[in-house]
């Protein structure tokens, strides 16, 4: 199956993950990796925001990684509330 074609997350929103980076914060991620299933969830503490092959990720410091469109929320704030 063909990996599919990445969407940028809004500025705003990677706003919010730098600033959970930066400080260090525990968070909790809502992702859902699969369209029209249910979401998962992950905690772990933000430790590096990069790009590879043109696809946006964020690294916990337990090596989780996620690819940014993937994200449904962090905490209590939901990305579809971003524009």
């Amino acid at each position: 199956m063909a990996t599919p074609s990445y969407t940028p997350i809004s500025c705003s929103f990677y706003d919010e993950l730098e600033a959970r980076a930066t400080t260090g914060q525990p968070c909790t991620l809502t992702y859902r990796t699969e369209p029209d299933t249910p979401p998962t969830t992950y905690q772990g503490i933000i430790q590096n925001l990069f790009i590879q092959d043109k696809v946006e990720y964020l690294r916990l410091q337990d090596g989780f990684e996620l690819r940014l469109d993937a994200l449904v929320a962090v905490d209590d704030k939901e990305l579809r509330n971003y524009c």
